[in-house]
């Protein structure tokens, strides 16, 4: 019998990469699956799988210093033959899961070394020399490992040089999972937007496009900090703005339907302009255009599946005007709706990515 077991330290237990996307899809093909998690919920069986959960860190240092030791303990207890790790901090444990026998896998969902560079929370003079030590010591450790699977193909193309069996498994939606509305006379007169709403995420210079207008801007997720939510809230168009908060799948799909737009406007950080988000692939799925920031790699997703505008992310007239020119005119809506949709049936959805995991698997 062929066990496998992720582990993660970070994410929840119901984290839609690791569980609803690769836990599920593997327990397809392999007998067993188990998932270590820590977020003090408890033991139990979802869908099949077998979680464990380690306990609830206190806080970050508490996570940082102890729970990889944790993580190791419970995934020796478990005794699988492939060990899954998805978070960063693991890889000071992967050396001695490859001791028991076990290959070992690393799923890099960011690329650490350039988002360290952009994180606010740490001081700028140290974010180079931080980043700099973290890639050596990332390239360190999975040289010595059995493979890496990564979220985007810019992060694989760095794995590459350390490590050959590198695979990208791109974020993809999963298409059942996302309702498509080909049905545009309910739709009101509004743009959306999905996922954590952060100063990077272009929230302002949205507000600032449409501020007096009569253009709404329904937005779905937490805004943090609690300082940039006070920001959003003092703005001019804040008035013009519907928020709904952190929404379930039901509720995403909802929005989704009632919007005529999906945003994508974020700012050009190290981390954010060889990225995949997974919200793009969801606004083209459920059969909406796209308005995104004009970096390189989405302009020619966009271009080629002819679904959306590109813009200057800083430049609120030019994203203000991108929004006119669509929400003006249903039939470019519909056009665009429909060559997003067809887009990911063809080749920007899970079921793709689910095929290259279980091959990359069997390979190991």
């Amino acid at each position: 019998m062929t066990s496998i077991c992720h582990i993660t330290i970070v994410h929840k237990r119901y984290d839609v990469r690791i569980f609803h996307k690769e836990c599920k899809s593997l327990s397809k093909t392999f007998e067993q699956v188990n998932l270590i998690v820590a977020d003090g919920l408890g033991d139990e069986i979802k869908d099949g799988i077998n979680i464990y959960d380690i306990g609830k860190p206190k806080n970050r240092t508490d996570r940082f210093l102890k729970m990889s030791k944790r993580a190791l303990i419970k995934a020796l207890e478990v005794q699988s033959n492939i060990y899954h790790l998805h978070d960063p901090e693991l890889l000071r444990i992967a050396l001695k899961l490859k001791k028991s026998g076990a290959k070992v896998i690393f799923d890099s969902h960011e690329d650490l070394p350039r988002q360290i560079i952009s994180k606010p929370y740490i001081p700028k003079f140290l974010r180079k020399p931080l980043a700099f030590f973290v890639e050596i010591f990332e390239d360190r450790i999975v040289k010595k490992i059995d493979g890496i699977i990564t979220a985007t193909p810019y992060i694989r193309d760095r794995f590459l040089k350390t490590n050959p069996n590198s695979i990208d498994i791109n974020n993809y939606p999963i298409l059942n999972d996302i309702k498509f509305n080909k049905e545009w006379r309910n739709r009101t007169h509004s743009i959306g937007y999905i996922g954590g709403i952060l100063k990077t995420r272009g929230i302002i210079e949205t507000l600032d496009a449409i501020k007096g207008t009569d253009i709404k801007l329904i937005l779905a997720g937490n805004i943090s900090p609690k300082s940039f939510e006070d920001e959003c809230r003092r703005h001019e168009g804040w008035r013009n703005v519907e928020y709904l908060g952190f929404l379930d799948r039901k509720g995403i799909n909802e929005l989704l339907s009632k919007v005529k737009i999906g945003m994508v406007i974020l700012e050009a950080t190290p981390s954010y302009i060889h990225s995949l988000p997974v919200k793009m692939f969801e606004y083209m799925a459920a059969g909406l255009p796209i308005i995104a920031s004009d970096f390189p790699l989405w302009r020619k997703i966009i271009i080629e599946s002819d679904c959306g505008i590109c813009v200057d992310q800083t430049n609120p007239s030019d994203i203000a005007k991108a929004i006119t020119k669509l929400i003006t005119d249903e039939d470019l809506l519909k056009q665009y709706g429909v060559n997003g949709r067809n887009a990911t049936k063809e080749k920007f959805n899970w079921g793709i990515e689910e095929k290259k995991l279980i091959k990359f698997y069997k390979a190991l």
